[in-house]
């Protein structure tokens, strides 16, 4: 992540609770991997510069991420603040029994990241077709590359950088924000799902789907594409937690019946219409032959 991206995502803190903030902020980069381990911070000047701090809180800030275990400072011309922080395996039961106790509060943090994603794909997509952006095609491109090939030990990383990254183009510091509050509220309950293959071949399609529609500059089929992977992806999470079954409010725009593109199909009643910008899927942890593309297209990858 570069340092662009963590302005997106730190933006100044409050100067009442400077040093509780400052902590709190670093330590959402830590835990969601936006700096991943072994990775350093931006230097010091700097990192202070992005949160508005002043050096002297920062230091602090560090000092008791450090104490905590979570990062290292190395002097000489290869230092800096360095990411040691290792996610501890999530305990099922306890997350299923915390699930369960609150439910409400999981399903208002799935609505919060369902209505903030959706509107940040929407943004983005209507931007894309106001003004092609080289940028943000490369860095959506970039990401959705990234995530396709992760291992899965770094695949929930990768795919939180994947969706942080549609809000960050939008160049709205406050949506990005808020789209980092709304994973950093689920993070512990999504690394307790298993990394299984076929779920993930099937989120590469979503993901591919997502980035088609927003680098189409299709607002709606965008907005369309973030809510049917998150409903699925709210719906996997309520089943590994066995969650009471309330689904989550769906953002899915009504479509009237389009007339069939000549020598094609009818589209189906209710289905987004296809873009004219299309991605291949990528390969997915090295797996590769036919597999079914979006739009219910196959093909080699």
């Amino acid at each position: 992540m570069t340092e662009a991206d963590l302005a997106a995502l730190l933006g100044p803190v409050r100067a009442g609770n400077a040093f509780e903030e400052t902590v709190e902020r670093l330590l959402t980069v830590i835990k969601l991997g936006l700096v991943a381990p072994g990775n350093r911070f931006p230097p010091e000047r700097e990192l202070a510069g992005l949160l508005g701090v002043s050096r002297l809180t920062l230091r602090e800030a560090i000092k008791a991420l450090q104490q905590a275990g979570c990062v290292e400072s190395r002097r000489g011309r290869f230092g800096g603040t360095f990411v040691t922080y290792t996610r501890p395996a999530p305990d099922p039961e306890e997350l299923r029994r915390i699930a369960l106790e609150d439910s409400g509060r999981l399903t208002d943090a799935l609505t919060f990241r369902l209505v903030v994603e959706a509107g940040a794909a929407e943004v983005l997509a209507a931007q894309v077709l106001a003004e092609s952006s080289e940028r943000s095609r490369d860095t959506l491109l970039g990401r959705l590359a990234d995530l396709n090939n992760a291992t899965p030990g770094d695949y929930r990383r990768l795919d939180t950088l994947f969706h942080l990254s549609i809000a960050e183009l939008t160049g709205s510091g406050m949506l990005s924000a808020a789209c980092t509050d709304a994973r950093m509220r689920l993070n512990d309950l999504l690394n307790a799902i298993p990394v299984l293959q076929h779920n993930i071949d099937h989120t590469a399609e979503q993901h591919t789907a997502i980035a088609e529609a927003i680098l189409a500059g299709d607002p709606e089929r965008a907005r369309w594409a973030v809510a049917e992977h998150l409903d699925g992806t709210a719906a996997l999470l309520r089943g590994f937690l066995a969650t009471p079954t309330r689904p989550a409010p769906r953002v899915q725009p009504a479509r009237s019946a389009e007339p069939a593109p000549a020598g094609g199909p009818a589209p189906t009643a209710g289905a987004p219409a296809v873009p004219a910008f299309r991605l291949p899927v990528p390969r997915v942890l090295g797996r590769s032959g036919a597999r079914g593309r979006p739009g219910g297209r196959s093909g080699s990858r």
